[in-house]
């Protein structure tokens, strides 16, 4: 049995090799590795010539699923690898973990295995919205699913949306955002003409004053992506923690995020934002220092509850100096 080379392997996987190595292959008349068997037959059963496309497509019935995992994990593995999986093998919980975890199977290919993922599948993609946004077949899969939550639904909803943008709401806070009147006004046009999925893509890959402005956005998908943003920087959580503007979801996102957390800056502003909810801020009431532990018990803006609590531990604190 013939050995392949990389050069050989490389050929077969973009479909390009000769018919009589293709037929080889889908005959096991060449020795593979059985990762790069399942993705090979995955990209010979879309082959033009229908009889190699037939031949691939029966013996790839005969590969065990540990194969197509194998090739999943892989970087840079092919497109009708994904499809091929998404379309045939994803009524396996592995299957539908290992197409979820590789970045490079886009929304679209995900889409067909969308009625078989979990609870926990979905949510794993809401933290990648630039990848869910992005597919609005794989949005409508989604928001299909019977694993889907009602949180996550309304989410999706929203980005399929195509409700008008609240441009008084839009204005202020780009006011905000954008101290130079003409940046200002060429964002506000932009922004103005962005459907709901626009603006989260917008709000991951664009700059800090388009993460300043949407934030605020009146849909609660689009604010969610700016805290995924890659480009976020430490000092816009800090002040998106402090920001009395913000709704408690966002706040308790912030709070809930361990890298996030990390910082003690963010930390003392949930604190001291009356917005932050209370069951969150009585949970990081610990983490605070001295000094501002004081300064918080007499901050008559957050609410009683904490206030009383921050003055006990204060006292406990003292006495344990003692």
């Amino acid at each position: 049995m013939e050995t392949l080379s990389p050069e050989v392997l490389d050929e077969l996987r973009r479909g390009r090799a000769t018919h009589e190595r293709k037929i080889a292959v889908c005959a096991s008349g060449a020795h593979l590795p059985a990762a790069d068997r399942a993705e090979i037959l995955s990209v010979l059963a879309t082959d033009p010539d229908e009889a190699i496309a037939e031949r691939a497509k029966e013996a790839i019935l005969a590969l065990p699923v540990e194969y197509f995992l194998e090739a999943l994990h892989r970087q840079q593995a092919t497109q009708p690898l994904f499809d091929y999986a998404a379309k045939n093998l994803a009524v396996k919980p592995a299957v539908c973990d290992a197409l979820i975890e590789n970045k490079d199977c886009d929304g679209d290919h995900l889409a067909p295995a969308a009625r078989h993922f979990s609870t926990s599948n979905v949510q794993a993609l809401m933290d990648d919205l630039e990848r869910v946004s992005a597919s609005p077949a794989l949005t409508v899969a989604l928001a299909n699913t019977t694993s889907v939550t009602a949180d996550q639904k309304h989410l999706l909803h929203e980005l399929l949306s195509e409700a008008n943008i609240d441009e008084a709401a839009l204005a202020e806070a780009v006011a905000e955002a954008e101290p130079d009147a003409a940046k200002r006004q060429t964002l506000l046009q932009r922004l103005a003409k962005m459907t709901v999925s626009q603006r989260v893509q917008f709000a991951i890959k664009g700059g800090s004053e388009a993460r300043r402005t949407l934030i605020r956005d009146s849909n609660k998908v689009v604010q969610r992506a700016v805290l995924q943003s890659p480009r976020l920087t430490d000092q816009e959580v800090e002040a998106f923690a402090a920001m009395t503007s913000l709704t408690d979801e966002i706040l308790r996102l912030i709070a809930n995020n361990r890298n996030f957390r990390k910082n003690y800056t963010v930390v003392r502003n949930l604190l001291n934002n009356p917005k932050t909810p209370l069951d969150v801020t009585l949970h990081m009431l610990p983490m605070i220092n001295a000094i501002d532990l004081k300064r918080l018990c007499s901050n008559k803006n957050i609410p009683e509850t904490l206030r009383t609590t921050a003055v006990k531990l204060h006292r406990q604190r003292q006495e344990f100096k003692k």
